[in-house]
Parts: C-alpha cells; structure tokens; sequence
C-alpha cells in the first residue's frame, strides 16, 4: 500500500532544488514506488574530498534531500516535515559517475516519521547507508 498522500511528479520534486543546496549539487529525482523514492546526484569534483573522493557530507545531503522530501509527499495537508536525526555509514569510496540514494519508508506516524536511504554506485554497489528520523508538524510552524 503506498504511503503517498499526494500525486508524485519526479520534475516537480527536482524543481524544488532550484537555487538551493540539492539543486547546487544537481540532485534529481528519478523514481519512487508505494513506500521508496530514489534520486541521483553527480560524482565530481564540486563534491569530492581532498583526495578525489565522494564527501561523507555530500551523501548526507543526497541521503538528506531524498528522505525530506518523500517525507513531504506522506503527509496530509497542512503538515510538513523536518529533520530531528541522521545518521551515515559511509562504507565504500565513489570517484566518478552518480550515486542512486533510495529512501525507503520504516514508519509513518502521526508525528514523526523513519526513513532507511541507501546509496549505491552505478554498478549497485553500497556506498553509504543512512537513517533519518522526521518531526511532522503544522506547516504554518515551519
């Protein structure tokens, strides 16, 4: 059964990194299913760590960016979420191509929510995994 309360248009949830981080970093979003939502980001130099390898901290942004905002797509209306945790295993270097982060859905409540992304390379190998935990709250609070 999905967990979406709203109709999902992946160019629309691009879009919202317009002028922003997740659009500085180019993430897309590019997939979802009835409890997972994915989106790529480029591996480059703009998002490399001194010796040419993916950031720990640009894959919390993917891992991040992913999970808000599915988050935002399984709530009703006049709600909204905010981080309160994440957490990152960061398990295997990326050099080059993208990583593909998949935000998939443990538990959403009422007031909060907990997401399991997984970040892979293009040949589906684990780079990072995360956990994120988000507050559901009235939307005229955020």
């Amino acid at each position: 059964m999905a967990v979406w309360t709203r109709p999902i248009d992946l160019a629309q949830l691009t879009a919202l990194g317009d002028g922003v981080l997740p659009g500085l970093l180019e993430i897309e979003f590019t997939a979802h299913g009835d409890d997972w939502m994915r989106a790529r980001m480029p591996v480059d130099k703009k998002v490399h760590q001194p010796f040419g390898r993916l950031h720990g901290g640009a894959s919390v942004v993917l891992a991040e960016t992913v999970a808000s905002v599915a988050g935002a797509m399984a709530v009703p209306e006049g709600k909204v979420t905010v981080g309160l945790d994440i957490n990152a295993n960061h398990v295997r270097a990326a050099r080059d191509g993208y990583v593909h982060a998949t935000a998939t859905a443990e538990q959403i409540g009422r007031t909060t929510q907990v997401w399991t992304i997984r970040i892979e390379d293009d040949a589906g190998k684990l780079v990072c995994l995360s956990r994120m935990t988000a507050a559901v709250i009235d939307a005229a609070q955020g």
